[in-house]
C-alpha cells in the first residue's frame, strides 16, 4: 500500500502529501485519458478539481455522494478514485470499503480527501483500504503529484 512511500510524509496515524514534491508536473507528465472518478458532496471542491485534473489531460467522472459514484465506476472502470469522507447517504470510509472489496475494483487506487487531518480518520482510511489521504484545501501540485505517482505506480 501506499502509506510508506517517498512522496508521502508519514504522520504518527497515516500518511499525507509532502506538498514540495509536485511542482513542476504539467499535463505532459502523462496524465492525457487518465480516468479519474472525483467524488465529494460539496459542488465547488467538484468543480474545482474537475478543472485542475481536466486541465492536465485527465478524463473527470463526478459523484456527488458514495451511491452515485458506484455506478459510475462499473461504468467507466477509473484509474484513480478520490473520495470525500464525510458525505451524506454512503460516506468515503463505506464507498471506499465496497470498492476495496470488489475483485474488478480493488487495485484502483483510493485517494481520501478530507477538511479532517486527525489521527483517527488517517487509520480509518487506511483499514478500509485507501492508499493515500490528503487534506482539503488542497493544491493542484498536490493533486498531480498524487496522479504523478499512481501513473508511475501502475506503469
Amino acid at each position: 500500500m501506499g502509506f510508506g512511500i517517498s512522496i508521502l510524509q508519514a504522520s504518527a496515524g497515516g500518511v499525507g502529501v509532502n506538498k514540495a514534491n509536485g511542482a513542476g508536473l504539467t499535463a505532459e507528465s502523462g496524465f492525457d485519458g487518465l480516468k479519474v472518478v472525483l467524488i465529494d458532496d460539496s459542488k465547488t471542491i467538484r468543480q474545482s478539481a474537475k478543472a485542475l485534473l481536466e486541465g492536465v489531460g485527465c478524463d473527470v467522472i463526478t459523484a456527488s455522494d458514495g451511491f452515485e459514484s458506484l455506478a459510475k465506476i462499473v461504468e467507466h472502470h477509473p484509474d484513480i478514485i478520490f473520495v470525500d469522507i464525510t458525505m451524506p447517504r454512503l460516506d468515503g470510509f463505506q464507498t471506499c470499503a465496497l470498492i476495496k472489496q470488489n475483485s474488478k475494483f480493488r487495485q484502483i487506487p483510493v485517494i481520501m480527501l478530507t477538511s479532517k487531518d486527525g489521527l483517527f480518520d488517517r487509520a480509518r482510511s487506511k483499514l478500509v483500504g485507501a492508499e493515500y489521504y490528503i487534506t482539503k484545501p488542497f493544491s493542484r501540485d498536490e493533486l498531480l503529484e498524487i496522479l504523478n505517482f499512481c501513473t508511475q505506480k501502475c506503469a
